[in-house]
């Protein structure tokens, strides 16, 4: 059966003798992706299947997992669907990798319960957005986020994107100054922000850099990792990328940031997140979708896609990407 019932994802919660491994937030470094979120074809959490993509991004060398984040369509699932899908990605990486769960909701209360529930099962860090939706003052965001890590006790990655409204650099200042607040996963083109928040802070407030196609620029200012959704795909690239810039190699971090972003450009031209649903069927994890109103990609949609990548293949290779072996061996 492709999915599990929520009552059995419970009774696992309740009866799992997972490793209790923590992490300290210095300690969480490197090429962390936020992962993807199965979906059967009802639209239901595919447990199987996210034990599967579990599996197949440890496999890649990756230095943790961000979940239930923008990329892990978060804020399309119930509270309940959020606590599951984490159960069973921290069951399964069972303390080997550094776990930090995307919390954000509109309101307090529910970000507050799912902070707890990080916290209950097990995750290093958690995350949030800025609240959403309505202007709300700076004070109404500091205390938000204070209320986050005072439910948790863990400590807090703000998250800042464009998607949920930018805050500024001084709105970043301010928050850097709440206990508990230890980093921040910063997704904007200014990544000459990320060299002046470590500049302001110091070198042991976390900066994580969010734009993929930027990878290289975050790390010259001085990233602590890099967390993205593209790596669902690309792991392989962008670990490659942070090995040779800890190794100061910029010129072959610049020849595989160029890979890197030919085919994240590719995958944009077709839809981000139900293409790279798509594409992990060449890795065994097929039949999985994003929920609406993200589209359902077509038979002749899917052609289209793979004709352009493998025609890109033809220019730069499968550069050690799994899902391009499998899609050329198909």
């Amino acid at each position: 059966m492709a999915w599990i019932t929520l009552s059995l994802a419970i009774w696992l919660r309740k009866n799992s003798n997972r490793k209790m491994a923590k992490f300290s937030t210095k300690q969480i470094k490197g090429v962390i992706p936020a992962m993807l979120t199965p979906f059967n074809c009802n639209e239901e959490l595919d447990l199987q299947a996210t034990v599967k993509l579990t599996k197949f991004l440890c496999s890649q060398n990756i230095s943790g997992l961000y979940l239930t984040g923008s990329t892990g369509e978060g804020f399309m699932m119930s509270v309940d669907e959020r606590k599951t899908f984490v159960e069973a990605v921290i069951n399964e990486v069972n303390g080997s990798v550094p776990i930090i769960v995307h919390v954000g909701a509109i309101s307090t209360k529910a970000s507050a319960e799912l902070s707890k529930h990080a916290r209950d099962i097990g995750a290093d860090a958690i995350s949030s957005v800025p609240p959403i939706y309505w202007r709300f003052t700076d004070d109404e965001v500091k205390a938000y986020y204070e209320d986050l890590v005072q439910a948790s006790g863990l400590p807090m990655i703000v998250y800042n994107i464009a998607l949920a409204g930018l805050v500024s650099f001084d709105m970043i200042k301010e928050l850097t100054k709440l206990d508990g607040v230890e980093g921040i996963k910063y997704t904007s083109s200014t990544l000459y922000d990320v060299f002046r928040i470590k500049e302001y802070v110091g070198p042991d407030f976390m900066v994580y850099s969010g734009s993929d196609e930027l990878a290289i620029s975050g790390l010259s200012f001085g990233a602590d990792g890099l967390i993205g959704s593209t790596y669902n795909l690309l792991a392989n690239l962008f670990v490659r990328i942070w090995d040779n810039a800890k190794n100061n190699n910029m010129k072959e971090v610049a020849a595989l940031q160029q890979y890197a972003n030919r085919y994240i450009f590719t995958f944009i031209k077709h839809n981000l997140m139900p293409v790279m649903k798509y594409l992990l069927k060449y890795v065994g994890i097929d039949n999985i979708i994003s929920r609406r109103p993200f589209e359902r990609l077509t038979t002749e949609k899917k052609n289209i896609i793979d004709e352009d990548l493998k025609e890109l293949y033809k220019e730069i290779g499968a550069c050690g990407l799994d899902f391009m072996e499998g899609l050329i061996n198909d």
